[in-house]
Formats: C-alpha cells, structure tokens, sequence
C-alpha cells in the first residue's frame, strides 16, 4: 500500500490505474477508493486515474483532531505531491465534489479541468435536503435507514436487478467517530464565496431525481462558478455516475478530451 503524508503528518493512501493525463476521482462521504469501483475503467483507458482514501477511511489514518473538506483538499495536494503531478483534472461526487471545490478554488493551479457530480455550495445559499429524508436517514433501525440510503442512491428498478454489493453506502471499516467526523465535515462546508475563484474548465452534473443532494443545487454552481457548464441526467438519484454511467462516463470522458492542459 502506497502513501502520501499530509501537511499534518497524517498518512493518506493512494491508488494509480491507467495511463495517460492524470485525473482524480474523488470519492462520497464515509467512502474510501472504492466508491469509483464499478465506473473507474471507463477513465482508466484514457487517463491515469488517481483515488486515494480520505482520512478515516480505508488504509489512510484516523487522526482524531477535526475533519473538513479543506483539510480533504490539503490531502488530495499532498498526494499529487508525493506522485509528482503538477496539475491533473479533478472529478469529484457527493462530499468529493465539496472538496474538489475547495481544491479548485485554493489551488488553482493543480486542476486543468473540474468535474463536480451531485453535489452542492454548502452554506446557507444551498438547498437543504428534505426534513423527511434526514428522518430516513437518522431511524433507529439501521437496517431500514441503509435501505433507504440504497433508495437515495439508485431507483427501485436498478435495485430489483442488483442486489449488492455496493460500493456507495460507506466504508465499513470506519469508526463512529470518523463517520461523525466525516459528517461535520459535509455540513460544514462553505464554497459560495470562493466558487468564483476557480478558473478551470467547469462541468456539473447532477440527477434530476436526486432527493439525497437536492438538484437545484446544480444549477446553483453552474451560476457561480465562472463559465461552468450544467448537464441533469433524466431519472437519476444519487448516484447517477454508477446506475446511468452510459449517459455518465461518456459525458464526462467527452468533457475532459475537450479540455487542453494550461
């Protein structure tokens, strides 16, 4: 297992699959590298993919001292570091799409180009999710409140013909704490005013039934970031990059390939 070590002394472990220019895939909250498991050939043929394990997940450390996505992005540098990138294109979904923002806007010049999938500004200018869905979420029952975060993700048609397992729902080896840390962490989150500072190529992309990171959410970083453009894939959830990664993968491939390093 390879590492980098972060500003703070903490080991972050790192993942390389492909070949060509780089590109880092950056995972869900409470996920580790696998998260990008089902879709991550579809980048591997034409980029060197990079993931890596956020802190409290999978081979990386679990500092107790406190979480946040600009702490995640510090990590992420300290990775192109340690493998000698300069500058790379950065895709990034859920609570990897918050720390690609802050990487983008923090570190301009280490992203050529930025992809920010079902995501969200953080900060009172987001649209918070429905009081209905945390109460889903936060059920005693965890099996009932795993079965709907699964409902989130996916629709019950691609539910019915894929039982598991899936790569989406959290890294199982995380402590409490760590999740906490990690949840803190999403919540947190605050880009609005830093979103006008990114200068790379912007695509955002979002499911247009996405309940678990409301869709209006999409269309308020493509409004804010500069020059960033929007694409709503019809019918999904959550995890739109996974159940719709033929209309996913290719959109984002296409994106990318248009894009010339600086």
């Amino acid at each position: 297992m390879t590492h980098a070590t972060a500003s703070d002394g903490t080991r972050i472990a790192y993942q390389v699959r492909g070949q060509g220019p780089p590109l880092v895939l950056l995972a869900g909250q409470s996920n580790d590298h696998h998260w990008w498991d089902p879709v991550r050939d579809d980048f591997a043929a034409a980029h060197t993919t990079v993931t890596l394990d956020y802190r409290g997940t999978g081979d990386s450390d679990r500092p107790e001292t406190p979480y946040s996505t600009e702490q995640f992005a510090r990590d992420v540098v300290a990775v192109l570091d340690t493998l000698d990138i300069g500058r790379a294109a950065v895709y990034g979904t859920s609570l990897g799409g918050r720390v690609a923002q802050q990487l983008a806007a923090r570190h301009p010049h280490r992203v050529d180009a930025l992809v920010l999938g079902c995501t969200a500004p953080g900060g009172p200018q987001s649209v918070p999710r429905a009081e209905h869905v945390n109460l889903a979420l936060a059920q005693a029952d965890t099996q009932a409140a795993r079965q709907a975060l699964r409902e989130l993700m996916y629709t019950p048609d691609w539910l019915a013909r894929h039982p598991g397992p899936f790569h989406t729902l959290g890294d199982p080896t995380m402590s409490p704490r760590a999740r906490r840390q990690h949840l803190t962490a999403s919540n947190r989150h605050n880009a609005w005013d830093l979103l006008p500072r990114i200068t790379a190529p912007t695509l955002v992309v979002h499911g247009e039934d996405d309940l678990l990171n409301p869709t209006a959410n999409a269309a308020l970083l493509a409004q804010r970031v500069p020059g960033a453009r929007l694409h709503l894939i019809p019918g999904a959830r959550h995890a739109y990059f996974e159940e719709f990664r033929a209309v996913a993968s290719p959109l984002v491939r296409t994106f990318l390939a248009t894009q010339r390093p600086r």
